[in-house]
């Protein structure tokens, strides 16, 4: 099982990439901007898309997805999202005025997207892999996930703040090699990080410390406006984990 970072910023510009990943050839953990770097060969391939929660940044590219291979393919690609962040996605985005409703066209009984409800702590099996959703602290409804080979896993936090929960259910993967955990803001911004219920370092440093397991630790979702001073501070304030900053065309095997 691979995965390749397709897009892992917390904005666009130059060669950044909002948040997207290619769990082999078919999945899609999220489906930002990134997507859109796909050749359209790929594009056809991906069967499912695993949504952490609603905002533009992690759904941007699945109305282009649909209106481009939709019409290429003979089944339907799944969304998997919560019910709250299904619906958010159906009131707020394939609702004929930001986009067209495709869980209805060309018709309902051939949709060129399906919806398929995920819960916290429910695996979902696809063939040898599995992914299970895993609690998110946002603002809104959100989970991360994590990713299961057999022989391997990876987590990814998805956006979050400080999250007991999470912990929890981390701490009790026997196989974790990999974290990838979010940190969007800076230090001097630690108000706004709490208003907007994301990391800084100085809450990573405490998120951290609640992680019983051995794990390479990947930083994502930084705000490129301080890119350079979020991992500076990281690097002094959680020095024992060695945190890296998350790139994107990374692959991480399973």
């Amino acid at each position: 099982m691979k995965l390749r970072i397709l897009g892992c910023s917390g904005g666009i510009g130059g060669d950044l990439r909002t948040t997207s990943m290619l769990l082999d050839h078919d999945v899609l953990i999220d489906a930002g901007t990134g997507v859109g770097d796909l050749s359209v060969a790929e594009l056809t391939q991906i069967d499912h898309i695993f949504v952490t929660h609603s905002h533009m940044d992690h759904v941007a590219s699945i109305p282009f997805l649909a209106d481009t291979v939709g019409w290429m393919r003979e089944k339907p690609i799944v969304v998997h999202a919560t019910a709250e962040t299904l619906a958010i996605l159906r009131e707020h985005l394939f609702n004929w005025k930001l986009w067209p409703d495709f869980s209805q066209i060309p018709d309902p009984a051939r949709p060129v997207l399906r919806y398929e409800t995920i819960e916290i702590g429910v695996p979902v099996k696809l063939g040898t892999r599995t992914v299970t959703p895993l609690p998110a602290n946002h603002v809104v409804p959100a989970v991360g996930f994590h990713l299961d080979s057999g022989r391997a896993s990876l987590v990814f936090s998805g956006d979050t703040t400080t999250n007991d929960a999470l912990w929890q259910h981390v701490n009790a993967i026997d196989n974790l090699r990999y974290l990838i955990i979010e940190t969007a803001l800076s230090d001097r911004e630690r108000d706004l990080a709490v208003a907007s219920k994301h990391l800084c370092p100085s809450l990573l440093a405490e998120e951290l410390a609640k992680l019983r397991r051995h794990a390479d630790v990947y930083v994502t979702h930084l705000k490129p406006r301080e890119a350079e001073l979020i991992m500076e501070e990281i690097g002094s304030r959680v020095s024992e984990r060695r945190p890296q900053m998350l790139r994107m065309n990374q692959v991480f095997e399973l």
